[in-house]
């Protein structure tokens, strides 16, 4: 099928496969640029000879920006066509991409990584624009393209060491760029229109974004879902580089890094949990789900200095996190279609706050109690998703 008439569909229409797979590898290639900068920053202070402190604002500043694209943007795409809203983005994230590699100040790269993570949204209109195209295969899709989401984070700040260490911080950005504008080309040709659904002025959207999370109860019980799933992830990223690095292990960064692909295998079960979800066990993996995270949680608790222990744990972590994410994506997506887009706003805003506070609770129980406080409380988030599944189950 051409180009010309592949575009005349709508994203209602059921498409190829791997148009699936091409959007979910754009939106892993373009949501890994928040996350290059967390290993290259000693890199980029020693070029602009700049404070740890300075170059630490660039990852948060990175953050800022998506959580304000969240809000602000990615409710656009019910009341633009999606597809311009998608590619306007990526052409943006481009531009940003170019600027940064020729930036010559630190405060460039602060205005920069407040965009880049602003243009990067476009991440969060292609998962809702891939929920649409086929009802019966929403779960499937959807876990896809967060699949494609999960690799881009998880596998981001290995490549970006990696390009790092053999040719500068600048040529992490510049591969970058040549692989966004190579996926963008993709999505110009292939990406199928989406019809908006949304007739009033832009207040009015962003209004009924926030009666999307009062319209919904599944929306507000999925959204504490999310909030407790990504903290405790959030809780266990951010302490298990301080966890790894002491006593009894004392691993290098290099060694650490690796645990990010042992949750990239994963994340890759993330699809077939997807398809459950669509055959109507979506109550069943749920409960599984949240199991192998409790399972991995008491695992890495008592088996806190074996290796082994700490391996199979983030395999078990990551597929039962994962799981839990997707499930409650594609439930969320079940919601009215016209509405896809605001209320993946409000979601999404949610979860990342989730991630935000499980980030501050896990730094808090390392410094007051170390491991064992920081597994504490990840238990504790795990059995607050369990009361919350259950209240799901009994209606």
């Amino acid at each position: 099928m051409n180009s010309i008439s592949f575009k005349r569909r709508t994203s209602s229409a059921t498409v190829p496969a791997w148009l699936v797979l091409l959007m979910a590898a754009c939106a892993g290639i373009t949501v890994a640029n928040i996350y290059y900068c967390q290993p290259i920053l000693k890199e980029i202070a020693s070029e602009f000879n700049v404070s740890e402190s300075s170059v630490g604002m660039i990852p948060m500043l990175s953050q800022i920006g998506y959580g304000l694209g969240l809000f602000f943007i990615i409710p656009l795409g019910d009341k633009v066509d999606k597809r311009k809203l998608i590619l306007g983005l990526q052409y943006l994230l481009i531009g940003a991409l170019v600027l940064l590699y020729l930036s010559s100040t630190i405060v460039s790269v602060w205005v920069l990584s407040v965009l880049i993570g602003l243009f990067a949204v476009s991440v969060q209109v292609i998962m809702p624009m891939a929920a649409g195209f086929n009802h019966e295969e929403r779960g499937k899709n959807v876990g896809i393209i967060f699949t494609g989401v999960l690799i881009g984070i998880l596998a981001a700040r290995v490549f970006s060491g990696t390009i790092a260490d053999i040719l500068g911080w600048r040529q992490v950005y510049l591969v970058s760029l040549i692989a966004v504008a190579i996926g963008t080309v993709f999505l110009t040709l292939f990406l199928p229109n989406g019809k908006p659904n949304f007739e009033g002025g832009y207040s009015q959207l962003l209004r009924s974004a926030l009666f999307q999370f009062k319209r919904f109860k599944l929306l507000r019980r999925l959204a504490f879902i999310g909030i407790l799933q990504f903290g405790l992830l959030s809780a266990f990223w951010t302490t298990l580089t301080f966890h790894l690095s002491g006593v009894p292990f004392n691993f290098g960064s290099g060694i650490i890094g690796l645990f990010g692909l042992v949750a990239v295998a994963g994340a890759l079960v993330a699809p077939i949990m997807g398809r459950k979800t669509d055959k109507g066990g979506v109550t069943k993996v749920r409960f599984v789900a949240v199991a192998l995270v409790v399972v991995s949680i008491l695992m890495m608790w008592f088996g806190q200095h074996s290796v082994v222990a700490m391996v199979v744990g983030v395999l078990l972590l990551d597929i039962g996190a994962q799981s839990i994410q997707v499930s409650n994506v594609a439930m969320m997506y079940t919601l009215d279609p016209s509405s896809h887009s605001r209320i993946n706003t409000i979601y999404m805003s949610l979860f990342f706050t989730g991630g935000a506070l499980g980030t501050l609770a896990g730094i808090l129980c390392w410094q007051l109690g170390g491991w064992n406080w920081v597994m504490a409380q990840m238990f504790l988030s795990a059995v607050g998703i369990i009361w919350l599944l259950w209240k799901e189950k009994r209606g």
